[in-house]
């Protein structure tokens, strides 16, 4: 927006400063001369005590001194509040520096504004833990981006591969290759329907009503229950009605997502995932645990991060696209929730979600 050019802000408090000084200087003046007016005859007059001056007189003395201090105090006011001003600005200068590098693609860059507490440092202070959220958004964006682009290179170029293989040879066209095909195929579109849902949810464009977590829960497992059973794993859902407010298609992808890696990567034989939806006070409470292998503090911190799949984990067919945690930490967090990866003393993994519950349903 192209606006008319105006007076700087360090201008506009120097003569802010220099107007208020000369008034109370006037001020003062007036003050003095009303004083002097009571004890001053109109007229001057000759008495025995000696000659008593009259107002003209009094005029002719005060005037002048008054206006030379009203001319001296006006350029103390210009030249203080010149370097009042810029002092009191400084921090604002080093602020919009900040911005205009920000604005240009430093992010990087930091205030680190010294000194006591005070507006400027609060806003410099802010501006900083700004700019550290930005750098770091803007940082995941971009390995999200650079992985997004491997994960989805290597299904096409098996498919290239494949296909190259058939038009070169087309005699050798066969039920495995275009099971093989397939198979890529169907990983591509996973992982770019994982990919909407994952922006979907990141932006929020959804529509908010009352969901039951419990039955929720009990939708996703009866839809991996089979997967469960085939992978000899045991699914124990408990709890009550936990009443929340979301939408009903992201928070079944949620759980489904939390189950379906539970049974996943899970024990070979004879593994249990425990389901357990409440309510604790103002939240609403979902966790998914299961047995498994050993996982680490470290690994449990990366795993919500996009593509994130854990070099100590089973890797097998039903494994996924390395986006199911990260989803359900980007829909928990478009439900105002939080999320909560505790790895279990005895193996396997403990995930909470907390949600805000709905205090306006009847349980």
């Amino acid at each position: 927006m192209s606006r008319a050019p105006g007076l700087s802000v360090r201008l506009k408090l120097t003569l802010s400063y220099a107007g208020f000084l000369m008034v109370a200087g006037v001020l003062l003046l007036a003050v003095v001369w009303l004083f002097l007016l009571r004890y001053v005859p109109a007229s001057a007059s000759e008495t025995r005590e000696g000659f008593i001056p009259g107002r003209s007189d009094l005029i002719r003395a005060f005037v002048p001194p008054a206006a030379w201090a009203l001319f001296f105090l006006l350029l103390f006011g210009l030249l203080g509040g010149w370097i009042l001003a810029g002092r009191m600005l400084a921090p604002l200068t080093r602020i919009t520096d900040a911005t205009r590098r920000a604005a240009n693609g430093s992010l990087a860059y930091r205030i680190e504004l010294e000194g006591r507490n005070d507006e400027f440092r609060e806003l410099a202070d802010s501006f900083d833990a700004m700019l550290a959220r930005l750098e770091a958004h803007v940082a995941e964006q971009q390995r999200f981006a650079a992985n997004a682009s491997h994960e989805l290179r290597t299904p096409l170029a098996i498919t290239q591969t494949l296909l190259e293989v058939a038009r070169n040879d087309p005699t050798s066209v066969s039920g495995t290759l275009i099971d093989r095909l397939h198979a890529v195929n169907t990983r591509a579109i996973n992982l770019t329907e994982a990919l909407l849902m994952l922006s979907r949810a990141d932006q929020r464009s959804f529509t908010r009503e009352p969901v039951d977590l419990s039955l929720i829960a009990e939708e996703a497992t009866e839809t991996l229950l089979p997967l469960a059973e085939q992978r000899g794993v045991t699914i124990e859902n408990t709890g009550g009605i936990t009443p929340t407010i979301g939408s009903h298609a992201l928070l079944l992808q949620l759980t489904t997502n939390l189950v379906h890696n539970a049974i996943v990567h899970n024990l070979a034989h004879d593994g249990t995932v425990w389901i357990n939806t409440g309510v604790d006070g103002a939240k609403a409470v979902l966790t998914v645990e299961n047995t498994g292998e050993k996982v680490s503090p470290q690994l449990a911190a990366t795993l919500t991060e996009p593509f994130q799949r854990g070099t100590e984990r089973v890797h097998t067919d039903d494994a996924g696209v390395g986006l199911g945690l990260a989803i359900v930490a980007s829909i928990t967090h478009a439900h105002d929730g939080t999320l909560t990866l505790t790895p279990r003393v005895a193996g396997g993994l403990r995930v909470t979600v907390e949600l805000p519950a709905d205090q306006h349903s009847e349980r």
